[in-house]
């Protein structure tokens, strides 16, 4: 029997769906950020307006007190890159993604020629106690590196400390309303627990899918940076759900994934700069509106995504006049009938004002791309 054939609209809205965002849930953020496998982070904020589009009452105070007493941390992860995740996720989720931080190593274009048959072993041995002790910003553990492996290149050795090693960067980084420097300490020693023994790449594939699915192999290893994929899929079929998209490509599905009906309605979302909304999968089609190269640019410097009917169709950014202390919303869009408009500048304005609390004043200026 062939397999159904899911149209863009279609995987639209199981995704969306999926990401808590054709309407706001009543999860509790920590459960949220479980469910969503974490939030991607490097800018330390930006979890907190991905977390504001999902969730009914949210209140960003609230997770910064989960960063404070360590049910939620910020880590290296999927692809590489910074997600602030629950402990437990943590725990779950580092070791699984090693090998990709390996390869982060072997491909630094400054730091792997100064690693080249350099044993980090014995490095790995002073630091992690050295940081477990006393978290510390970069600088002051090159610094150490520098004294106790003189002959070695300290910047190199750093940041083979980040790769290695399950570092979380502490509080008040990425907590809302407070800054720090990025400071570093191992996972276990912040959270008094070991990394999981028996994590399971199978559990991980499952819950991707769960989260952002239906999927094709190369959407899991987008996600994950992983490689194997297609043997973790293929050892995973007789559990799974097997459907086709419009290109012909075989999608994978946990059999209870939620598949709304493709003409439901969405409001608009505002989502931060980095969402894995739009980082987990190969092909990002499924969310763009045209393909003139506009959903390209919504990952450009400090430019946050527009989701109108569910696709991307404007990006934003938040400007602060310092004189007056108005924060504007300022949203390019594509094309698009009055009552878009109308809707983008209504959820602007509640966006600037969540996003820009302190400003004096809040606005919403509507730009068409040219």
């Amino acid at each position: 029997m062939a397999a159904e054939v899911l149209s863009q609209r279609a995987l639209n809205r199981a995704t969306l769906a999926r990401q808590l965002l054709l309407e706001r849930s009543s999860l509790t953020p920590t459960a949220a950020i479980e469910h969503l496998i974490g939030l991607q982070a490097q800018n330390p904020l930006d979890p907190y307006l991905a977390l504001w589009s999902r969730l009914e009452s949210f209140d960003p105070h609230a997770v910064g007190r989960r960063v404070e007493d360590r049910a939620l941390v910020r880590i290296v992860v999927m692809r590489g890159t910074i997600h602030l995740v629950s402990a437990d996720d943590a725990l779950f989720l580092r070791p699984l993604t090693q090998p990709v931080m390996d390869a982060e190593i072997a491909r630094h274009s400054e730091f792997a020629p100064e690693l080249v048959d350099v044993d980090l072993e014995p490095v790995m041995a002073f630091a992690r106690p050295l940081l477990a002790a006393t978290p510390m910003p970069g600088t002051q553990l090159r610094s150490a590196l520098a004294d106790r492996f003189p002959e070695l290149h300290a910047a190199a050795l750093a940041y083979a400390c980040r790769c290695v090693l399950p570092l979380v960067q502490v509080p008040p980084r990425g907590v809302w309303g407070k800054t720090l420097q990025v400071t570093s300490t191992p996972l276990e020693a912040w959270v008094g627990r070991p990394l999981r023994a028996d994590a399971s790449i199978d559990e991980a594939v499952v819950r991707y899918l769960a989260a952002f699915g239906p999927a094709t192999v190369a959407d899991v290893s987008a996600w994950s940076r992983l490689t194997g994929m297609r043997e973790v899929v293929e050892r995973l079929r007789p559990q799974l759900r097997t459907f086709t998209d419009a290109k012909g490509r075989e999608l994978f599905d946990v059999v209870e994934g939620l598949r709304p009906d493709p003409d439901v309605s969405v409001p608009v979302r505002f989502l931060p700069e980095y969402d894995n909304l739009l980082l987990s999968h190969a092909d990002r089609s499924r969310f763009a509106a045209a393909p003139d190269g506009a959903f390209a640019r919504t990952l450009g410097t400090a430019k946050g995504s527009v989701l109108v009917d569910g696709f991307v169709q404007a990006i934003w950014r938040a400007e602060l006049d310092k004189t007056s202390g108005r924060a504007t919303a300022v949203v390019e869009h594509q094309p698009l009938p009055k009552r878009a408009l109308a809707a983008i500048e209504a959820e602007g304005r509640r966006a600037i004002r969540f996003w820009r609390p302190t400003a004096t004043d809040h606005d919403v200026h509507l730009l068409p791309i040219a």
